[in-house]
């Protein structure tokens, strides 16, 4: 093998791998973002009201003939 072949594919394996942190970098960037909007968007949901107190015989049967 050459010298230069050697440089060559130690440079293109440099600049892959510079590439592929990169692109990591942006994904976990990315995903943060994601989460901070997700997170924005629970928060904003309004609290569930407690259910009015119903009288226990209530809920019990159902009427299949109507």
């Amino acid at each position: 093998m050459e010298i230069n072949g050697i440089a060559q594919l130690a440079t293109t394996m440099a600049q892959q791998r510079t590439n592929q942190d990169v692109s990591v970098a942006v994904l976990k960037k990315a995903l943060d973002v994601q989460q901070g909007t997700a997170a924005a968007l629970l928060s904003a949901l309004p609290q569930p009201t407690p259910a009015p107190k119903l009288p226990p015989h209530l809920g019990r049967n159902i009427n299949t003939t109507a």
